[in-house]
């Protein structure tokens, strides 16, 4: 075996001794399982009106969007996707991107000036971390939801141009950012606040516009949004929202954007139907609210360690790597699929099981589903 391949083996050894080794488990159409796992958090994925509107939009352009949206990638769809997520956020412009991943890239790093210093929470998304690396500003980490030591940071570079950068609802325990906070905090130091709301939109908020909009920060001018249309949306791709200048900067300098095949014009489409159900969801967001405090009452009364919600996401402590993924597969060969999140994947070191409660499932298969995630706990 070449040496390169033999280091990799190697490597992959150490993985397996630590019980990190990744597999990928392909689910056919027809999967019958309770699905804790993804993020669906309506059920939009499925639902007639979005499919019927993914369906007339493949029929019409076909499969993909056929190049770069400064090429021959934005169609109707696209535009009318754009336009109506600026209104749901309430912002001057949206634009989309092919995933939420890139979407957080282009983001970073077009906030990113001549010694710009970005501040980052030290459980953000890895999409965040990557956007800090790449676009080569110095970068501070500060610890989880702690606005004083964003403060501190802040002062420590007073006339230097400045980026607070968090999730809202983080995506491994499901907490909420003091949004609020942070933006006054950036404010009075003349930084802009990047808000990465994937796992809010859709199921927080007014309408659920998501945590931005719960904390009275809709349309300010120094605040960014992003997020994907892959999880309440039920889609794929991701979306930057925010001042029109900022869009427009996007537009002529976002690499991520630029040299980036367009999202398919029918999953545009889909997403488009989906945002429209979604704004009108007042019901199916009370249930996932019902069906989270329902989890952790049911998972702390049978002793186990368990995050308090602030949106749809449930972390679950395990008590190592190995007896995370044991007890994920147990719960998959039960009927249940659970997410099982390990280092590198947390930012604490520490395992668990990540549920995401969705409106899909019925309230009974639900309820079983914790039974199931009881009963297999090691």
């Amino acid at each position: 075996m070449a040496d390169w391949l033999a280091a990799l083996a190697r490597r992959a050894d150490l993985r397996a001794k630590a019980g990190l080794t990744r597999r990928l488990s392909p689910r056919t159409a027809d999967d019958a399982v309770v699905d804790l796992a993804g993020n669906d958090y309506l059920g939009l994925s499925a639902h007639p009106e979005v499919v019927a509107a993914a369906a007339k939009a493949l029929s019409e352009y076909g499969l993909g969007a056929t190049g770069s949206r400064l090429v021959r990638g934005s169609t109707g769809a696209h535009h009318a996707l754009e336009e109506t997520l600026a209104d749901w956020l309430g912002v001057d412009r949206s634009l989309v991107f092919s995933s939420g991943y890139l979407a957080n890239l282009g983001a970073v790093r077009a906030l990113v000036r001549p010694r710009t210093l970005l501040v980052s929470d030290a459980h953000n998304h890895a999409s965040l971390i990557d956007g800090c690396r790449i676009s080569g500003a110095e970068t501070v980490v500060t610890p989880h939801a702690d606005v004083d030591a964003v403060a501190t940071a802040l002062a420590a570079a007073p006339d230097r141009p400045a980026v607070v950068v968090t999730e809202s609802v983080f995506s491994v325990d499901g907490d909420l950012a003091p949004l609020a906070r942070l933006h006054a905090t950036a404010r009075v130091h003349g930084a802009v606040l990047l808000v990465d709301d994937a796992h809010a939109l859709g199921v927080v908020g007014p309408t659920g516009a998501g945590a931005v909009a719960a904390a009275g920060l809709t349309g300010e001018p120094d605040v960014v949004v992003t997020a994907t249309l892959s999880k309440a949306l039920g889609g794929a791709g991701g979306v930057v929202a925010g001042p029109a200048e900022f869009v427009r900067h996007l537009v002529e300098t976002a690499r991520t954007f630029i040299y980036d095949t367009a999202l398919p014009p029918a999953v545009a489409a889909g997403v488009h139907a989906a945002v429209g159900l979604a704004r009108d969801g007042d019901g199916l967001r009370a249930e996932l609210a019902a069906r989270a405090a329902l989890a952790v009452d049911r998972l702390r009364a049978a002793g186990l360690d368990v995050s308090a919600p602030d949106a749809a996401v449930v972390s679950v402590t395990a008590p190592g790597p190995e007896a995370a993924t044991d007890w994920a597969a147990a719960c998959r060969e039960t009927g249940v699929a659970v997410g099982c999140f390990r280092p590198p994947s947390t930012p604490d070191s520490r395992s668990r099981l990540r549920l995401t409660i969705g409106a899909g499932p019925s309230r009974a298969d639900f309820e079983r589903a914790l039974e199931v995630i009881v009963e297999c706990a090691p």
